[in-house]
Parts: C-alpha cells; structure tokens; sequence
C-alpha cells in the first residue's frame, strides 16, 4: 500500500511538473464574483475595451468584462489545465468570440493592446511585473489588482468589497492604476 501512494504521488507530482512550463507563480485561487464585478466597475470597462488578465485561472474576469460590458478579453496563464477550463467557461457562456486564453508566462506575454489589465497575485509577483506594466502599456491604461499592491506605486484609487462576516474577515481590498504618460 505505502508503495502505491508513493507511486501515486510521484506521478501528481511528475504530472504538475509536465503541466507548466515553469512552476507556477501564485497558487490558484479564483477571484470571488463580487471582486470580479467590483473590479470591472472600478476599472470603468466599456465595450471599447480590451481587457487582459494576468494569471486568469478558469477566465472569469475576461469572460464577465465580455458578458456583462460586450469587452473583449484575453486571458493569460501558465497553466494549460487552468486555460482548458477558462475556454470551457466561456463556451459556457456564449462569448468565445469576444475572449481567448493563451497559456503563456505573463512576464513575456504581449499585452500592448489592453485598455484594461487585472491582476490577482501576491505582491512579489506584482512587484516583477511592474517594469513590463510600465514599458508595454499605453498611457490612460487602467490597472486592477485584487488584494495586493504593485511595489511602491501610488494607486490612483482604492476599494473594499465584502467583508460582512464580523467572525471572519472576506473583504478584499482593490487597487486601480491609470498608466502615466511615458516621460520622454
């Protein structure tokens, strides 16, 4: 027996190696449906824009900015279990067509042509992605971030969402960046 569950987890084990091609950044957790409602209204999502999450897990935030505002999205993830899901929902909900998901790393993803990017990672990760955030993204971009902070960068906005449980804390705090001009 104990040689079976050690055959079994060298296989989860060899199996989540084969899944990425690199280990994953942030656990996944996906984002609740009142952080993903908070975040699109807090980013002012219209149909015009173009709406990239980062780390997108099973696609909800892309799909919803689809949905709910006739966005298009992408979705990025390193994830191929996770982008496999993401497509399955968003057939689910009848957008495919405005949304796609690429299994990729999101520090080498091109994300120039977001109006709207969100984020849902730890700080270290955001703290990364700053430099790209700030080279790749056109000015007037809108940036939301779940819970965590982008380094030192002054959120231009700051929002709570939930929290009703006066036993347990379930607020999220939600930050909003607006890309600078560049400097020239």
């Amino acid at each position: 027996m104990l040689r079976y569950i050690a055959c079994f987890a060298l296989s989860l084990g060899f199996a989540a190696a084969q899944s990425t091609t690199r280990p994953l950044d942030v656990p996944y957790v996906p984002t609740t449906e009142e952080a993903v409602t908070a975040m699109l209204k807090l980013a002012g999502v219209k149909r015009t824009d173009v709406v990239y999450d980062l780390g997108c897990g099973d696609g909800r935030i892309v799909i919803a900015a689809a949905k709910n505002y006739g966005a298009r999205g992408v979705g990025i993830d390193i994830d191929p279990a996770r982008i496999a899901e993401a497509n399955r929902n968003a057939r689910r909900a009848g957008v495919e067509k405005l949304v796609r998901f690429e299994q990729k790393d999101l520090f080498e993803a091109d994300i120039h042509e977001a109006s709207v990017v969100t984020l849902f990672l730890l700080s270290s990760v955001n703290l990364k992605l700053e430099p790209k955030l700030r080279r790749d993204l056109k000015p007037g971009t809108r940036i939301v971030s779940n819970t965590f902070r982008i380094g030192n960068w002054t959120p231009d906005k700051e929002f709570t969402v939930g929290g009703s449980d006066p036993d347990f804390d379930l607020s999220r705090h939600l930050f909003l960046w607006i890309v600078p001009a560049k400097r020239i």
